[in-house]
């Protein structure tokens, strides 16, 4: 990306109103959902700091030989840290990619590790405690930085402690809270702004989306998500999870958990996730947050059902979120959670 989205505008003046003087702090915590730009944003930062040449605007100018090692992935005062499964794609739009479940070609390959290892910490320590290139600034970004195991972060921890001059960590979280409490209170933390619904419609109708509202739906409101889905068969995959959930009648757990399966289960548990907080958003409220084109159906749903069941429902997929991340059959994992979502809208 050449320039930060419409949406980071503000934040991104206030953060880079004088790149020219000593940063207020040696760490960011870059938060907020998933799918809304905070790596790119990571990344613009980082370079617009390592530029020679930056705009009057204190972005990147893209043209000078800082910017050039950066595009090419060789900056010698640049360090990007992401989990296996993520690496190789150091200069793509990767918050929406991480969330793109392909089967593998073996089942019996090792799965690259979705975390953060100390390794990749402790790798850290000649490049912080060296000289950087031509006395400038070095940026070390680390994303998500939620996805350190207990040993990383204790090891980050120590170097956050007693950090060097002109160094910047770049911690970029979709689940802050997830975090040390110690790593947190040691960075300035910076909540990145969502787009509304309006914005996020208008620049997917700009990407060339077809239909962006659907899209934006299944991706939970979060646009570079959404872009992605509308490039993928995850859109119509969506639409297929939708069309059963909304109609118990033709609902069938075992088919649907079958045609699923081969998703990342977090996305499928999200998707129901969103879709019970619509049910009692609008019974509550008359209120529909994620599925605008669905209001139909929710509303003869929240007719026949008991609301408390559903809260409580919805909460117990809270605990299905966590255990989608670890190994488990993934059919009988999706099975549940549908059986149980057709007794709950089934009762009368």
């Amino acid at each position: 990306m050449s320039n930060v989205y419409d949406w980071q505008q503000a934040i991104w003046q206030y953060l880079t109103q004088d790149l020219t003087q000593p940063l207020r702090c040696h760490a960011l915590l870059l938060k907020g959902q998933q799918g809304i730009g905070k790596f790119d944003f990571a990344r613009h930062l980082a370079k617009s700091m390592l530029c020679v040449n930056p705009t009057v605007k204190h972005a990147a100018c893209n043209v000078c030989q800082s910017c050039g090692w950066f595009e090419q992935g060789g900056h010698p005062n640049y360090y990007q840290i992401l989990p296996e499964a993520l690496s190789g794609i150091a200069n793509e739009t990767i918050e929406n990619i991480e969330s793109e479940s392909k089967p593998s070609s073996s089942k019996h390959k090792k799965k690259p590790s979705q975390q953060i290892s100390i390794d990749q910490i402790r790798n850290l320590t000649d490049f912080v405690y060296m000289s950087g290139h031509q006395s400038g600034y070095k940026v070390i970004l680390i994303y998500p930085s939620e996805m350190m195991n207990n040993a990383a972060a204790n090891a980050l921890l120590k170097k956050l402690e007693e950090p060097p001059e002109q160094v910047l960590f770049i911690l970029v979280a979709h689940h802050a809270q997830h975090l040390l409490p110690t790593i947190r209170s040691r960075c300035q933390q910076v909540t990145m702004p969502a787009p509304d619904v309006k914005t996020s419609i208008d620049w997917l109708t700009q990407q060339g989306v077809s239909d962006p509202q659907a899209c934006l739906a299944a991706a939970g409101l979060a646009p570079l998500t959404a872009l992605q889905f509308s490039e993928s068969e995850l859109l119509s995959q969506h639409e297929q999870f939708i069309q059963q959930i909304g109609m118990p009648g033709q609902l069938n757990p075992i088919t649907l958990a079958v045609a699923m399966q081969q998703l990342d289960l977090s996305i499928v548990v999200s998707w129901l996730q969103k879709w019970c907080y619509d049910l009692v958003s609008y019974q509550s409220g008359g209120e529909v947050r994620y599925y605008h084109y669905q209001k139909s159906a929710i509303k003869a749903l929240v007719g026949e059902m008991d609301i408390q069941a559903c809260i409580a429902y919805s909460r117990s997929l809270n605990t299905c979120q966590q255990l989608a991340y670890h190994p488990l059959n993934a059919r009988l994992f999706l099975e549940e959670i549908f059986i149980s979502y057709m007794q709950l809208v089934q009762k009368t």
